[in-house]
């Protein structure tokens, strides 16, 4: 886990080629992943059907839990930049995640699965800024939505292993819920092997040491595609609320819990296919369009998943929300990268995560609420006017794209 950016030199013959640690955080995201599709793939049903939660409650969940997240994004953002390292607050974020995933299988209230998905929240919280950071310092500038979309392409391919590990062991074990939880487990602990072994840190030779703390001539240094950037992966992130009520979706128009994943593994097949396509194509074209297409196909998915009432239909919207998460993701942070002061890398991460969850917290909040009032239709129907504001505003700013000289 080299800290030194392979561009600074120039040198053509490198100029294109994705870094070796880009792979091996691409497993590690794999393999985290399909931990947590294993548990996340059931956990709204079983809250449902085994704890008697609420869809309000589902939401409150989802929501807080999201929340957790993006504020501990913020902290382990700007702490990497204080420490200089990325590799540690890494190490701790996935070290917690693991762990704390025993917690599944023991639940016997819904306040023990809060507790639990809060935790879980944090653990990725502590590991995602840092993470982002490194590969921004690791990638090439010309290639940075390539080594996004990259990573997202293992960590979805994690989402369609999960729930079908998931899948198997529900129909094997008669619908045990704890026992898959418990295998989860496994490949939680796995991730955490590669990481320790495999991913080697050298301080930055740009490091500069600084405070622990956002401060105003800090803030100065993030220039308006920054925000805009931001701005706009927050109205995204208000439009896509958890996966949660997709499940909730599959499992109310009749499709038994033990196959209710098959739509998590098929929304993730798409994006796990088409994320490194988009991320290539993010680096060749104007990414204002790129983000278009993006909500288009999202209001697509939400007229499919309103109007659907047969397990194909619910198929297709599953495959169309998978396919805008691809169109969008890796473009929005690679933006994020390339508008980023190259000091404060693992701050601008920290801000980008901290935003979208706030967004994402109130869109599952809402989500929870608008669903028991009017139902799927009223949720669905919220989600694609929220795309369509995103397709007014794209029309006003283009999105930022790194400079020749960026690093």
């Amino acid at each position: 886990m080299t800290a030194d950016r392979p561009d600074s030199g120039h040198n053509p013959q490198i100029a294109w080629r994705l870094p070796r640690q880009v792979a091996i955080l691409g497993v590690i995201s794999l393999l985290t992943a399909m931990s947590s599709a294993m548990v996340y793939g059931l956990l709204p049903v079983f809250l449902v059907k085994s704890l008697g939660a609420t869809m309000a409650s589902v939401g409150f969940i989802e929501g807080i839990a999201e929340a957790m997240m993006s504020l501990t994004r913020i902290f382990s953002g700007l702490a990497s930049d204080w420490m200089g390292r990325r590799k540690p607050l890494v190490l701790l974020g996935y070290a917690v995640s693991a762990i704390n995933k025993m917690m599944f299988p023991l639940a016997g209230a819904v306040s023990t699965v809060l507790a639990a998905r809060v935790i879980d929240r944090i653990g990725k919280g502590l590991r995602d800024a840092p993470r982002d950071a490194f590969m921004t310092d690791v990638t090439p500038a010309k290639i940075r939505g390539s080594g996004f979309g990259l990573r997202l392409a293992f960590y979805t391919t994690g989402f369609v292993i999960g729930p079908l590990a998931a899948v198997g062991l529900m129909r094997l074990s008669n619908d045990d819920f704890r026992l898959v939880f418990w295998m989860a487990v496994i490949p939680a602990a796995m991730a955490i092997g590669v990481l320790i072994f495999l991913v080697k840190e050298e301080p930055s030779k740009q490091f500069v040491p600084r405070p622990l703390r956002l401060r105003r001539c800090d803030l100065a240094l993030f220039a308006s595609p920054f925000w805009w950037a931001i701005a706009i992966a927050s109205l995204l992130s208000l439009a896509r609320f958890s996966y949660a009520f997709l499940i909730l979706k599959a499992h109310g128009i009749g499709i038994d819990a033990a196959y209710v994943p098959i739509m998590l593994i098929l929304m993730h097949l798409i994006y796990a296919v088409a994320a490194y396509p988009f991320g290539v194509l993010a680096d060749h074209i104007d990414r204002r369009l790129q983000l278009m297409l993006g909500a288009l196909v999202l209001i697509g998915a939400d007229f499919v998943l309103a109007a659907s009432n047969e397990d194909w239909m619910v198929g297709i919207g599953a495959g169309l929300w998978g396919l805008q998460m691809a169109v969008t993701q890796g473009l929005l942070a690679a933006s994020v990268a390339d508008a980023a002061p190259v000091t404060l890398r693992g701050t601008a991460f920290g801000i980008y995560d901290l935003s979208a969850g706030f967004a994402t917290f109130v869109a599952n909040a809402a989500a929870g609420a608008l669903w028991m009032i009017g139902g799927p239709p009223l949720v669905y129907g919220f989600s694609g006017s929220i795309a369509g504001i995103v397709i007014l505003l794209l029309l006003l700013q283009r999105m930022p794209k790194a400079a020749a000289s960026s690093a």
